[in-house]
């Protein structure tokens, strides 16, 4: 059995979940997350805490045992907290701007690059070179802010493009005479 999927995930107050024999759906204050789940986990209910169980002794059941128990605690937390990726634009004239569910980029092509969200992510920019994505679905959030950053990744030369606020970039030298 995995190691993870021995750890129970805890379900704060004002959080509820739902478990059908093909779906988990868990509630919170910030919304609603629905994943079905894997036919080789065993999911039950003791209390406040959810506990995961491989079906069988097979290496996929009992590497899914400990997938889905992460799966859920990220579900738990994104519906608790949320989560959050935060951007950073690095460029002469690079700027964006958070429009409803749109983001404008002006990233020095001869265009301005316009991305659409996807329903339940907020994007906001409290400064011209920052933006904030964010949401309940750690996956979701994730994927947006990559595809984001890779309207324009940062060259190695000089580090212009997109990158993730944490992110440090290797700068390569210049060819020299």
């Amino acid at each position: 059995m995995s190691r993870i999927a021995r750890n129970p995930v805890v379900l704060p107050k004002g959080v509820e979940v739902t478990l059908t024999p093909t779906h988990i759906v868990v509630k919170g204050p910030l919304g609603t997350i629905e994943r079905a789940t894997d036919p080789n986990v065993e999911v039950t209910r003791e209390g406040d805490a959810l506990r995961f169980r491989a079906r069988g002794n097979s290496r996929q059941a009992r590497a899914m045992s400990g997938t889905m128990r992460a799966l859920v605690a990220n579900m738990v937390a994104g519906v608790t907290k949320g989560f959050e990726k935060r951007l950073t634009l690095v460029g002469v004239g690079y700027r964006a701007q958070a429009q409803g569910d749109k983001l404008n980029l002006s990233l020095g092509f001869s265009h301005p690059v316009v991305r659409t969200m996807p329903k339940g992510i907020k994007v906001t920019t409290p400064t011209q070179t920052e933006i904030v994505v964010s949401g309940i679905d750690r996956q979701l959030v994730g994927q947006v802010a990559a595809t984001i950053r890779d309207v324009k990744p940062p060259e190695p030369y000089k580090g212009k493009g997109v990158r993730y606020a944490d992110e440090t970039i290797v700068l390569k030298e210049t060819k020299k005479k």
